[in-house]
């Protein structure tokens, strides 16, 4: 048996990025072999185990032929005659298609090391088309490795449009976009994999309201000045919350908080994210009036959002609705108004004999009169 150093761990090792994790292929092994050796079968379809010692992945060279639909309608052979450069044939891109020996040679049948050089994102092969995931793999690399110039092949572009006109995506598990998003999110350019997915309208089948909003994006124009596009910007500077970065994104494609709930569900996304969604959708209008100088809307939004219990944490949907514009008026406004509303007491107003309704009505008052005052004393409002 020979082991390999395959994958995203050449890939990184040789553009000088940490190395998150590294994955193996075994040639000339079984898992008859595997298993006497140690390792623990991880994986119940797919002839993959983990390392008795570092637990990292070590997989049987394998063949796959196309007998099904989706990125799961594959039939897996893993034998002891599958060659190293058949197993790499099958991977998306041909800097993924790279392999380490344990001399510490680079074995690149498919001309991985060039693309490398080139900031290039190509398909292997033809048989990039059979798996409707990539198309989401290569998206999010696009974001991964923006940084570094890289960009989608023509030819790969083409691919990747056909694949959606065929109706692919429809294939995808709302789990694996999911998946393939957040992790794009949490990149450092996390614009592109949305640019790319609209480029070959594939945001048209997976987030319509997105694609509405980010309007037409030719094959390499450059679609960084749309509002959903700017405002992603804006927040990825400020954070690297992939559940902040996305909600910064939709703000402007939703229109109602039912909207938002629908499409969270929709994606099957988390708790954290869909109740960040909601509330910033929730807030809308009210942040669009505190941008413009709307004290009211301020303690308005602040109720809504539920600001008044010192114990919420207002951060993540102040950056999501900042985002939207340059200046940052809502968190200015709110680093002066919050405290001066919280240090208002009910226990004072109920001194004065209050409760019941009144209660509700005077602490609402005294709230909304300590953070005008708060504004006006720090020259914020007139």
């Amino acid at each position: 048996m020979k082991t390999y150093l395959v994958g995203g761990a050449v890939r990184d090792g040789l553009l000088g990025l940490p190395v998150a994790e590294r994955d193996w292929v075994v040639v000339g092994g079984d898992a008859a072999s595997m298993r006497a050796q140690g390792f623990v079968p991880a994986d119940r379809d797919f002839p993959v185990f983990l390392h008795p010692d570092t637990g990292e992945e070590y997989a049987l060279a394998r063949r796959e032929v196309k007998r099904g639909t989706g990125y799961r309608g594959f039939e897996v052979y893993a034998g002891p005659d599958v060659t190293l450069e058949e197993d790499l044939r099958r991977r998306d891109l041909t800097i993924n298609a790279m392999a380490r020996d344990e001399q510490g040679a680079i074995i690149d049948p498919f001309g991985g090391r060039d693309d490398l050089d080139a900031g290039l994102l190509r398909h292997v092969s033809l048989a990039f088309i059979e798996d409707p995931l990539r198309v989401l793999r290569v998206a999010r690399f696009a974001a991964k490795l923006g940084r570094h110039g890289f960009r989608v092949a023509h030819g790969t572009h083409r691919l990747m449009c056909q694949m959606v006109a065929r109706g692919e995506m429809a294939h995808l598990s709302a789990e694996r976009v999911w998946r393939e998003m957040m992790r794009a999110l949490q990149t450092q350019q996390p614009w592109r994999f949305f640019e790319v997915l609209q480029r070959c309208g594939a945001v048209a089948q997976l987030i319509p309201p997105l694609a509405a909003a980010m309007g037409e994006v030719g094959a390499h124009q450059d679609g960084g000045d749309r509002p959903p596009i700017a405002a992603l910007k804006r927040a990825a500077r400020r954070t690297t919350h992939a559940p902040v970065r996305l909600a910064a994104l939709l703000y402007t494609c939703l229109d109602a908080e039912d909207q938002a709930t629908a499409l969270m569900t929709r994606l099957r996304a988390d708790r954290e994210t869909t109740q960040l969604a909601r509330r910033v959708v929730a807030g809308h209008a009210l942040c669009d009036r505190v941008a413009r100088g709307d004290d009211d809307a301020l303690f308005e939004l602040v109720t809504l959002w539920r600001g008044f219990d010192a114990a919420v944490d207002l951060d993540a949907p102040v950056v999501a609705c900042e985002a939207q514009t340059e200046d940052a008026v809502l968190g200015r406004w709110l680093a002066v108004a919050l405290p001066a509303a919280r240090a208002v007491s009910a226990s004072a107003l109920r001194d004065q004999g209050l409760s019941g309704a009144a209660l509700g009505e005077g602490l609402a008052a005294a709230r909304r009169a300590a953070m005008r005052a708060a504004l006006r004393a720090a020259g914020l409002v007139t």
